[in-house]
């Protein structure tokens, strides 16, 4: 059943990626996950939920995590979008900052999962709040038929709090978001921020004035 599962959806890391890749009211009501999905938040383990869509059709989530890094340090990291480091990250391919106007910027990121595919993010900037919101230029090219989300960075102490809220919609998101083994949006979304938690773990220094 995975093999299957893989061979015909490719599952979409990047079609979630919001690099990483972004309060206001209004959003959706939180649905806590079922098993295997729900993980405590111990020892800096994500956790994520599942969110109702805002729209008609899609699926959505929320991730929390912390990473070992002062809030300064990590909004840095955040936001210099033109880091190739994050292409250490296995699901990033490419990454290229294509403009930054005051404060926003436009990237285009091609995910490992997704050949041939260029997501292009259009994300704003709010330093005063901390956060980042991000929405896809380019749904159709993606397969797609939207995603939008933010990003909100908070202080805990000398670490830094992320959550991270996302609302997507393709062809096949159920199956791919209720998916529990590899390949799934359990497995990519822990993947992309234990990456994030040990790559700062090491170099924050570099990050710091």
């Amino acid at each position: 059943m995975r093999e299957e599962f893989s061979r015909i959806f490719r599952i979409r890391p990047g079609d979630v990626l919001a690099l990483m890749l972004f309060t206001s009211s209004g959003f959706a009501d939180e649905a806590p996950v079922s098993e295997p999905f729900k993980e405590p938040f111990l020892n800096n383990d994500p956790l994520i939920s599942k969110l109702k869509p805002e729209k008609t059709d899609g699926r959505g989530f929320k991730l929390v995590y912390s990473v070992d890094a002062p809030l300064d340090v990590f909004w840095r990291f955040k936001t210099q979008f033109d880091n190739q480091v994050l292409l250490g990250n296995k699901f990033i391919a490419s990454h290229r900052l294509v403009s930054r106007i005051g404060n926003v910027a436009i990237t285009e990121t091609e995910y490992s999962n997704k050949p041939k595919a260029v997501f292009k993010w259009h994300t704003t900037i709010f330093p005063e709040q901390n956060l980042l919101r991000y929405v896809l230029l380019n749904p159709q090219e993606c397969g797609q038929k939207y995603h939008y989300g933010y990003v909100q960075l908070e202080a805990l102490d000398t670490e830094t709090r992320v959550t991270q809220i996302a609302y997507f919609d393709f062809f096949g998101v159920s199956l791919w978001v209720n998916y529990p083994f590899k390949g799934g949006m359990s497995s990519f979304l822990k993947y992309t921020a234990q990456w994030e938690q040990q790559f700062m773990s090491e170099f924050a220094d570099q990050y710091k004035e």
